[in-house]
């Protein structure tokens, strides 16, 4: 990568988990990257701290009550400060940014993402929800603005890169590895009675609490499932999950041959933001490396849809399409939100998102609009069901 092109980044999220290691993958390659854009939601005080050491052109703080706070903190530095979730869809428009990060957690990311991608920037995309929610709508807004999402999430980065100089071979499918979570080989009896703590010791991957609870209950990989289906323009047939505990092999891809190409590598998401960020160069690092001889067996085995219902639901909107993900999306988040505050069990969060699918309107061809009120509706719904 030629240190003459540096790549100016834009982080939006910057103060969770795929931003503070995004922030230290840039750190660590000063000579190739600067930043042009931080944006935090509520924690003033981390992005007060990472707008000092990386000097942004400019940050957002999304909670607008804190706006005053970080331009008072910021007051003698030379970096512009804006609140609401308007001013970064405003600033990911920026001419200075070359790539933007987008991290945000949730629903929250789609339409500064869409503003993004309008703006004609390559996107590293880590917010999985935007193709979830908006799949179509996102794919062909991409194609028509000629813009490259290269993925985040180590899964589908394990993909994108399985599929270099693969331009002229058809995917016959793919297989994405899940570790299993906290609750590997749990019956539902066992999973009635986990608690918060329990489903926050994710057993391989260090990842924000929201992600954590996905994991633990396989709704991360039915959501990884339908970003897969947009990202690589796969049918629902072509797209098999496989139970991998020891997460080595972060996904696989079969060719039209049988021939199967794997990506692996140790649980660190520094890796596939490094990959993402300087994409397409590999750049050198100094993480630990993989041994085979650590890990003599790497074992395989059928997921549990029965008893981890949240990964049938997401195959089964994925099948309906239309407006269905962004349902199964808003009901999760107000259910895993509900669970991590423990005002519901464990086993109540698919019951909450099977009656909300069951429940909201169905719209085929869903706009941008219909997105945004089905993900309001979704929401006011679940949460009266927590009532």
């Amino acid at each position: 990568m030629d240190k003459e092109k540096r790549k100016s980044v834009a982080i939006l999220g910057s103060t969770g988990s795929i931003g503070t290691q995004a922030l230290d993958v840039i750190a660590a390659n000063e000579d190739y990257f600067d930043i042009s854009l931080l944006t935090a939601n509520n924690n003033a005080d981390m992005l007060i701290e990472q707008a000092i050491k990386f000097q942004p052109d400019a940050v957002v703080i999304c909670n607008e009550e804190k706006y005053n706070y970080v331009k008072e903190a910021l007051k003698n530095e030379l970096i512009k400060v804006y609140a609401g979730h308007a001013a970064v869809e405003q600033c990911v428009q920026l001419d200075e940014t070359d790539i933007v990060l987008t991290a945000m957690v949730g629903f929250a990311g789609l339409r500064s993402t869409v503003k993004a991608i309008e703006a004609g920037k390559t996107i590293a995309l880590a917010n999985k929800e935007t193709l979830v929610v908006a799949g179509e709508f996102i794919s062909k807004l991409v194609i028509e603005k000629k813009v490259a999402i290269i993925p985040v999430d180590s899964e589908h980065s394990a993909i994108f890169q399985c599929l270099a100089g693969e331009v002229y071979n058809p995917i016959e499918k793919i297989i994405l590895t899940a570790s299993g979570g906290p609750f590997r080989g749990f019956n539902a009896e066992k999973l009635a009675n986990v608690k918060r703590a329990d489903a926050l010791k994710h057993p391989n991957w260090d990842m924000g609490s929201k992600i954590t609870i996905d994991s633990a209950s396989l709704m991360n990989k039915g959501l990884e499932v339908i970003e897969a289906k947009w990202l690589f323009g796969l049918d629902i047939s072509q797209i098999e999950v496989v139970v991998h505990p020891q997460s080595i092999i972060h996904s696989l891809v079969q060719f039209q041959d049988g021939s199967i190409k794997a990506q692996l590598g140790l649980p660190d998401m520094k890796l596939p933001i490094q990959y993402a960020l300087g994409y397409p160069y590999r750049l050198p690092n100094t993480y630990k490396r993989f041994s085979f001889t650590d890990y003599p067996n790497l074992t395989f085995e059928k997921p549990d849809t029965e008893t981890f219902r949240n990964l049938a639901l997401a195959f089964e909107a994925m099948a309906q399409g239309g407006n269905q993900p962004c349902v199964l999306n808003a009901a999760n988040e107000i259910a895993v939100d509900a669970f991590l505050k423990e005002k519901i069990g464990f086993n109540q969060m698919p019951n909450i998102i099977e009656k909300s699918l069951q429940k909201i309107s169905y719209i085929k061809t869903p706009s941008l609009e219909d997105f945004i009120a089905t993900d309001l509706e979704t929401r006011e719904f679940t949460t009266s069901l927590l009532n």
